[in-house]
Formats: C-alpha cells, sequence, structure tokens
C-alpha cells in the first residue's frame, strides 16, 4: 500500500526547468496571450526576455505559464500581505469596571476610557459591581449603564442591553466607526502631525533670519549719538 512520507507539499509554483510538460499556455511579460507553445520554446523565450517562466495554472490544459521577473513578484506579494495584515481589522472588546455609586471624579474617568476605546473602533463590555446590599438595588445599576450610553451616544450604541450576571449588570457598547476608519483616521492624524513637525523645523531658520534682518535695518536707522565738547 503505497504511503506518503515526504515533507509538507510546497505552495510554491513551479518555475523553468521544474516545469515538466510537454507544452503550454504561454502569457506573456504585459499579460498578453502568445498561445500553445513547446516547453522548450517557452524556455528559450525567457531567456531572451532574462525572465522566468512562472506556472500560473497548474491544473489547466495545458497548464498556463507566465513571463515575469520571479523574485520581483514573489517581494511585491509579500509586501502586498505584510500591508493586507497590517490593515486587518481585529475586534477586540475591551471591559470597564464601575460600582454603582462611584463618585463623579471617576465616573468621568472611567467614560473617558470608553470614550477613547469608541473612537478606536472597540466595543465596550460595561460591568457594573454590586456588593453586600447593593444587590437589592438593582435599578442602581440600571441607570447608570442608562447615563453612560447616552453621555457616549455620539459614539457607540447599546449592543447588548443590560443584563444581570450573578453579582454583576453588563451591558456591551459597539462603535459607530467602524475598526478599519479608525484605523485610517489615526494614521492620518499621525501623518498630518509628522508633516506638521516638519514644516516646523524648516520654517524656524527662515523666521530666524527674518528676525536678524529686522533688528539689523533697526539699528541702522536709529541715531547715532556723539559725544559733547567740554
Amino acid at each position: 500500500m503505497w504511503c506518503y512520507r515526504g515533507g509538507s507539499i510546497s505552495a510554491e509554483p513551479r518555475i523553468n526547468d521544474r516545469i515538466r510538460v510537454p507544452e503550454v499556455r504561454l502569457v506573456g511579460p504585459s499579460g498578453e496571450q502568445v498561445g500553445i507553445v513547446p516547453l522548450a520554446k517557452a524556455l528559450e523565450l525567457a531567456q531572451e526576455y532574462d525572465l522566468d517562466l512562472v506556472e500560473v495554472a497548474a491544473t489547466a490544459r495545458p497548464p498556463v505559464c507566465k513571463l515575469m521577473d520571479y523574485g520581483k513578484f514573489k517581494y511585491e506579494s509579500a509586501m502586498k500581505a505584510r500591508e493586507a495584515r497590517k490593515n486587518q481589522a481585529h475586534t477586540v472588546i475591551k471591559e470597564m469596571k464601575l460600582r454603582p455609586k462611584i463618585d463623579p471624579h471617576d465616573y468621568d474617568t472611567k467614560k473617558g476610557h470608553v470614550v477613547r476605546f469608541l473612537k478606536q473602533g472597540d466595543k465596550v463590555k460595561i460591568t457594573i459591581m454590586f456588593r453586600g446590599r447593593e444587590q437589592s438595588r438593582p435599578e442602581l445599576g440600571f441607570r447608570l449603564l442608562q447615563r453612560l450610553a447616552s453621555d457616549v451616544e455620539d459614539l457607540g450604541f447599546i449592543e447588548s442591553n443590560p443584563k444581570q450576571d450573578g453579582r454583576n449588570m453588563i451591558m456591551v457598547l459597539g462603535p459607530h466607526k467602524k475598526k478599519t476608519e479608525a484605523m485610517a483616521e489615526a494614521r492620518e492624524a499621525q501623518a498630518a502631525r509628522k508633516a506638521g513637525s516638519a514644516k516646523a523645523h524648516a520654517d524656524a531658520p527662515a523666521e530666524a533670519e527674518a528676525e536678524a534682518e529686522a533688528e539689523a535695518e533697526a539699528e541702522a536707522e536709529s541715531p547715532t549719538e556723539t559725544p559733547s565738547e567740554a
């Protein structure tokens, strides 16, 4: 019985002399259709153009091959994949815990964190923690959650209504802005800050020179004092 014992199958396409078929459907460097040609002819054209013959559709009959700079193609593909990963939005759920009888200053601080999370495009799980006799007053937690949702309604919405979970009451806020949009805006703001900083550094020498010229003109225009005769 046949059994495969080799390593993992490579996802890399076959190129040049690794291609083992009598003929291929050839695509030129600019995407033009050359047609079905013998493999030897395709390899000869690859040498003439100083390019690689790359199998791009192995299951076609005959396989489709393209003339390209394979090293450049791999580099550009890796850069595109890296950029796609960087821009990929991961759903993140932040958590904020409050007490039913929270101090006004603490409430403002906690609300500030919730605002920041929503601006970043993240969801926020709000947990009201009840202790002792507070458990008999769930309406306190409910009112606090409603107040918080109202205070940040321009940035987020109630995705999961308040519900009791043991000693806690939980509500989830979702951002109006998508994560990808928030990331794009953050990058634009960072680029704008860098541009502003660079402009300020570039303008500084010119401003200093203008100030020096103004001081020189003022000195030239001021009357000179002559010593009085004894």
